[in-house]
């Protein structure tokens, strides 16, 4: 696996983004993972990421919440997600997803804005071959 210390998240990441606010409902919110086939939502507030919703959340979200409670996404959001840059190493990525036990990386430039999302799906395209990168 050497050839992947070369590979930037630039190349595997998603850039077609979900996005929410903290005061998005959570039924809307699950509606658009739904919608779109897609395990996280960025959330946005001001055009900056200040954190993800995904589908794992739900699990509590279930747990606690009555059905139609009018829950917004901010009460369950991780707030402060790790994100990572588009130019730093997939390899390093990898490695920081496994040690935490993420899923989803939102990828995002110097102001903090949302510009794409690593996931383990990407990642294992890639290695698997199956998915050509990106340019």
């Amino acid at each position: 696996m050497d050839e992947i210390e070369d590979v930037f998240v630039a190349r595997l990441m998603t850039t077609d983004l979900h996005t929410v606010t903290p005061d998005t409902l959570v039924e809307d919110a699950a509606g658009i993972l739904l919608d779109n086939d897609i395990s996280s939502a960025l959330v946005v507030e001001g055009g900056r990421l200040v954190g993800i919703l995904t589908t794992t959340d739900f699990v509590e979200i279930v747990a606690k919440s009555q059905p139609k409670a009018e829950t917004t996404v901010e009460r369950y959001m991780t707030t402060d997600p790790v994100t990572a840059g588009a130019q730093d190493s997939v390899a390093d990525v990898a490695a920081t997803m496994v040690d935490r036990g993420f899923h989803h990386v939102p990828v995002v430039d110097a102001d903090g804005t949302p510009i794409g999302i690593i996931t383990t799906s990407d990642l294992a395209a890639y290695v698997s071959g199956t998915e050509p990168l990106t340019t």
